[in-house]
């Protein structure tokens, strides 16, 4: 017989943890929560890459119902966030109750119940599941003819081999995301000779970050209210940006700045700052910040090549001018499957529906939350959740309102489950579109990992996120169905 629990919650990163922490605090104790991995973290955990950091400020990108005063930068690294998710696991003694090495390949809803599979085999019967697995988790490597021939070692950024000695090497980047504008600083003075290959060039702006000193750390432990109002700063100050996305007209400040930046860093070389200045809106596409990306590329021993990519040789890269570069290593700063990775794995509906053919023209749900025919199922930065200009902990700790109150109502009625209702998730998703189309990510004039398959941006919500905290504060009973 399958192993029974009230709650299955699948991943272990800030969404997982927290589905877990509210649920204890709502007294719905009986649950588990899987991780594939042997250790926690999500996306903390596996990106370990050279220079590796948040780039939003520490003290908003964390719980705030587990305030930290201890963070050492303004922008903190990959360890010291990994080591806040440890923390957390630790003070709401979470770490017991996690099932280590437990890879969910799928879930069947038979009725009543989800039947959640397990890689080895095993299967656990809930009530609910509540899926936090997010949306980079799983590494886009683009397929290049020739690349599995490659003599030399080639990974992911997500998936960095640290037994790769980059000295003296010559390393091929391809990509320039938020990644690679973090990696490639830190790699370029070891290796022999890199080489980047851009696609698109990424809008920079410069980062605000510093230590934080002690002084400050201590003054946020001793004086009450202080560090709430500093966060508070952050994220009134991070709110205001959106007006630019929303309005495009608006983003050209901003981008005067960016500009200005550009002409800065490649003063007396021309040339290169043509080749790294976007041809599209700044916000189109992700805006990142750095303030070694731009030094690095103007060192001597980095090439930026941004003509396009035919093919890879055992010996190195091929572009679409018949040159070939030479490399020792690849590297890809390409970024991840975003938007449907919940539909990879075999989660079976009511009426026998798969979550892949429901997703066929794109992933939707309410709130990036409940999915019309998959009741008491939960996705926690889900579709259309994701944020161009704030923290995404701010959307989980909302869409984790959305998740207690979906179960709270199922109780109130004692009725079997919840479901959303298609309508309203049409309607929804209906709106959504509209509001995306007017704004910077659908007029900007560039293609972006925003938008799907068929152009429809299924990743960012289109707002505000205090209006999203609103809109999920409660559990509107008319915008479901209760299953008997």
């Amino acid at each position: 017989m399958p192993e029974q629990v009230d709650t299955v919650i699948v991943g272990s990163g800030f969404a997982g943890l927290g589905a877990a922490i509210r649920l204890d605090g709502a007294g719905r104790r009986d649950w588990v929560l899987l991780e594939k991995a042997g250790t926690l973290g999500g996306t903390w955990r596996d990106n370990v890459y050279p220079g590796c950091a948040c780039d939003v400020e520490s003290h908003l990108y964390s719980f705030s119902f587990f305030p930290h005063d201890g963070w050492t930068r303004t922008f903190a690294r990959q360890a010291e966030i990994r080591s806040y998710l440890e923390d957390v696991a630790d003070h709401y003694r979470l770490r017991d109750r996690v099932r280590f090495g437990a890879h969910v390949t799928g879930a069947e809803w038979d009725g009543t119940h989800w039947d959640v599979t397990l890689a080895d085999g095993d299967v656990l019967r809930a009530r609910y599941v509540v899926f936090g697995t997010g949306a980079l988790h799983e590494p886009a490597v683009p397929e290049i003819e020739g690349l599995s021939g490659f003599a030399g070692a080639a990974f992911h950024s997500a998936q960095w081999d640290p037994s790769v000695d980059l000295r003296g090497k010559r390393v091929a980047v391809i990509g320039t995301g938020a990644s690679a504008i973090q990696f490639v600083p830190a790699i370029a003075p070891e290796a022999g000779h890199l080489t980047l290959f851009q696609r698109t060039a990424p809008w920079v702006l410069p980062k605000p970050d510093k230590p934080i000193p002690e002084r400050t750390r201590r003054a946020f432990r001793r004086v009450p209210g202080l560090r709430r109002a500093y966060r508070a700063a952050l994220y009134w100050r991070h709110e205001a940006m959106v007006v630019g996305f929303l309005h495009p007209r608006v983003m050209r400040i901003a981008e005067r700045v960016a500009r200005l930046y550009l002409r800065r860093a490649f003063a007396g070389d021309d040339a290169l700052r043509r080749a790294v200045t976007p041809d599209f809106t700044m916000g189109c596409k992700r805006v990142l910040m750095s303030n070694d990306y731009y030094p690095a590329l103007r060192r001597a021993d980095v090439t930026v090549e941004t003509t396009g990519i035919a093919r890879i040789t055992e010996r190195g890269v091929v572009t679409t001018d018949g040159a070939e570069h030479p490399c020792d290593v690849i590297v890809f700063g390409t970024g991840f499957r975003v938007g449907d990775g919940m539909s990879r794995m075999t989660i079976t509906g009511r009426d026998g529906v798969k979550l892949a053919d429901a997703w066929q023209d794109g992933p939707q749900a309410l709130y990036g939350t409940t999915v019309a025919g998959f009741p008491n199922l939960f996705s926690v930065v889900g579709p259309n959740t994701g944020l161009g200009h704030s923290s995404m902990v701010l959307m989980i700790e909302s869409q984790l309102n959305y998740v207690l109150g979906a179960m709270d109502l199922v109780d109130r009625h004692r009725a079997v489950a919840v479901d959303t209702r298609r309508d309203v998730q049409d309607a929804h998703n209906a709106d959504l579109q509209a509001r995306l189309g007017a704004a910077v990510w659908g007029s900007g004039g560039c293609a972006s990992w925003y938008l799907d398959a068929h152009g429809r941006n299924r990743t960012l919500w289109p707002g505000y996120t205090f209006d999203f905290r609103r809109r999920t504060r409660r559990v509107d009973p008319a915008a479901h169905e209760l299953v008997a």
